[in-house]
């Protein structure tokens, strides 16, 4: 038992070096593309539906385990000069991210601001060029933290001084995003979108140890759809592929939108998405209006199925989209370039 018990620690000590020293994997959702922003800064004033949106996004993943990761984000982006320039326009937003993990309550808070230049190729595809760049704040709390060098055999004792190198309890550093997007819409039943980004183009300095540890470019890659079979049904399938050092991270699924109210004012959500190797996600969301509301649950497949009863995950995410009050019906239906009901 006493074995077992050390094992644990090792592995978690371990995991949490991983974490201080940087190389610990970027915040992430499920429900990517309910955080636009977040997925590729091209995607700041993209808005198929409307003209601007904000939305949150909240996450709480391994709730069964004693130091459950809680992610959340808040969003907002907007069009500018969509009524001045004739075939594009630009796009500005920002969000805020925090996540707080660990028994060290290790804390992460970034602000991003957000521009992306939307050109119109034609009269059924957009291209969109986009950066956001912000400041990153990282915490840990020391003193809730037990290391290696305090085991005594029989447990860890706080009491007892580290030989960790630990220089630093806050760490801040600038942070820069880059993507491009490209839209297909064809007709009114169809829209394609694919885009790729880059994070962390500068690689910023961030660990709380000596050195000089940069933190590795993520690489993000999208693909989604929407298509309208009738009146009542739209399915919208879409894939995400993230790489990371030696981390990848690629989910494929789809949602499917039913009409209930014939107009499109009330709809539902249902979908299944998989992150391979990791968890399979269930999917349900309202829309009422302009409001999207989708609710998803994570279930552990991987071996840590063994660990946290395969309660891998829950993800809140809102969405308000509207149009400027100044549109009259004709420019409000410009702005609409997906399937609608």
């Amino acid at each position: 038992m006493k074995r077992f018990v050390k094992g644990i620690s090792g592995v978690v000590i371990v995991l949490l070096a991983a974490t201080l020293q940087g190389n610990a994997q970027d915040l992430h959702f499920t429900q990517f593309f309910n955080s636009p922003l977040t997925t590729n800064p091209a995607n700041t004033g993209f808005i198929p539906d409307g003209n601007y949106r904000v939305g949150v996004n909240y996450r709480n993943q391994w709730a069964s385990i004693p130091v459950p990761y809680k992610t959340m984000s808040l969003f907002a982006d907007f069009q500018l000069l969509r009524d001045r320039l004739e075939y594009g326009w630009l796009g500005v937003g920002g969000v805020i991210l925090r996540d707080v993990a660990g028994s060290g309550n290790l804390s992460s808070t970034k602000f991003y601001g957000s521009v992306a230049y939307h050109q119109l190729l034609g009269m059924s595809s957009l291209l969109s060029v986009g950066f956001n760049a912000g400041s990153a704040n990282k915490r840990v709390d020391i003193t809730k933290l037990t290391f290696g060098d305090q085991w005594n055999g029989k447990f860890f004792d706080s009491q007892v001084p580290t030989g960790e190198p630990i220089t630093q309890s806050g760490i801040n550093y600038f942070d820069l995003q880059a993507g491009l997007n490209y839209a297909y819409f064809p007709t009114d039943n169809l829209y394609i979108n694919g885009g790729f980004s880059v994070q962390h183009v500068n690689k910023p300095r961030e660990t709380f140890y000596k050195g000089n540890n940069q933190i590795e470019r993520r690489y993000i890659g999208f693909l989604n759809a929407s298509i309208k079979l009738n009146d009542d049904v739209i399915v919208n399938p879409a894939g995400y592929y993230a790489m990371q050092a030696k981390s990848r991270e690629l989910v494929l699924g789809t949602n499917v939108a039913y009409n209930l109210s014939g107009d499109g004012e009330k709809q539902v959500y249902g979908g299944v998405y998989y992150r391979v190797n990791d968890a399979a996600a269930f999917l349900v969301g309202y829309q009422i209006s302009n409001v999207k509301m989708m609710f998803s649950y994570d279930i552990t497949t991987s071996q840590l199925a063994a660990s946290n009863s395969r309660q891998g995950a829950y993800e809140i995410g809102i969405v308000y989209t509207g149009l400027y009050p100044n549109r009259s019906f004709n420019s409000a239906r410009r702005a609409t370039i997906c399937p609608s009901f």
